[in-house]
């Protein structure tokens, strides 16, 4: 385990409230942490449909759910948040001196203030691939997703999958791996055109494998992989060496560990007031799709104010005694210097 780090603000959720929240914070000095099961910002927005046009984002009559990412990136950038991808949240509890303790499933562990649940529906989980027995080497042949490039070094890496994750790490991965398999159902990939142009000319060298088919048998013994088979379109099979599976078969939304942490809960949602959005557990807040309340709706506008009231209860708690003195962006010159407004 790393060494443990220490923050104002620990955000649960890199998803467009997730990052909203962020800016909001930094307008009151308040430093954040964010934490995401996914390798990216953007949650939802951008592992979903990226390329979904977005109409009731205020002052943008449209703008694509990876461009709004990409914006609220931007706009948060004078703030230096640090980001904690690929990991979720598996324990968080009180400390009797104040404050909150939270480790990840990467041994990642914070000790902060206070705790902003942003998760949308919940965590994503990746989806299992329909094979027999690949329990018995998922963590230590099979993974979904990549947490340290180093790790498949040197490896026989095969990556199952058509879209942009799958791309992503076939190019990324290309380099380190011994040698480098993408299998996908179809001679059709959902990815972005220009990773998937990069991939075929790969191909095209030999520097990388495509097989078009379906995975339905692993082989190897005490978890360690040594080769799969994939089952062509015409029916027949190609065996493959391997010593490390990516499957990347898309998302599932559940609670996850949130349900454990001893929060009021309703109907896999948390109760939040329309003060401050504070859950039954004084200091830890709950924003976006996560969150209900009377009249709630599930937009991202509405995660965006929810993230504003948030932000002010939040400062209190960290700041206790503190006067806070409201102010515009507009017209602040404290604040525009805090954005590098000249």
């Amino acid at each position: 385990m790393s060494e443990a780090i220490t923050t104002d603000v620990v955000i649960i959720g890199a998803g467009p409230v997730g990052l909203f929240a962020v800016f909001e914070l930094g307008l009151l000095d308040l430093k954040c942490h964010v934490v995401d099961i996914l390798d990216r910002p953007g949650g939802q927005c951008t592992e979903l449909y990226p390329e979904k046009p977005i109409y009731d984002i205020p002052g943008h009559p449209v703008v694509g759910a990876q461009e709004l990412i990409d914006k609220l990136m931007e706009q948060i950038r004078p703030f230096g948040p640090t980001f904690h991808f690929a990991q979720q949240v598996e324990q968080l509890e009180r400390l009797a001196e104040g404050g909150f303790r939270l480790v990840t499933d990467a041994g990642t562990e914070f000790f902060a203030k206070v705790v902003v649940i942003a998760a949308g529906g919940g965590s994503f989980q990746p989806k299992r691939p329909p094979v027999p027995g690949i329990e018995a080497f998922e963590a230590t042949s099979v993974f979904y997703s990549v947490r340290k490039m180093e790790s498949f070094a040197g490896h026989d890496v095969v990556i199952v999958g058509g879209g942009d994750s799958a791309l992503d790490w076939t190019l990324n991965l290309q380099p380190v791996a011994r040698r480098l398999t993408l299998v996908h159902r179809r001679d059709d990939f959902r990815g972005a055109p220009h990773s998937v142009e990069q991939m075929r000319r790969l191909v095209g060298e030999g520097a990388i494998d495509l097989v078009i088919g379906q995975v339905t048998e692993l082989a190897g013994t005490d978890g360690t992989l040594a080769s799969l088979t994939v089952k062509k379109s015409d029916g027949s099979t190609v065996a493959v060496a391997a010593t490390r599976m990516l499957p990347f078969f898309g998302l599932t939304m559940k609670l996850g560990p949130i349900a454990g942490w001893g929060l009021h809960l309703h109907e896999n949602l948390i109760p939040v007031d329309t003060e401050k959005f504070e859950t039954s557990e004084p200091g830890i807040f709950a924003i976006g799709d996560i969150n209900t309340y009377p009249g709630k709706l599930k937009l991202i506008l509405s995660g965006f104010h929810e993230g504003a009231l948030m932000a002010q209860a939040a400062k209190r708690l960290v700041d206790p005694g503190k006067r806070i003195v409201f102010q515009y962006t507009t017209s602040s010159t404290a604040l525009q210097k805090k954005l590098g407004v000249h």
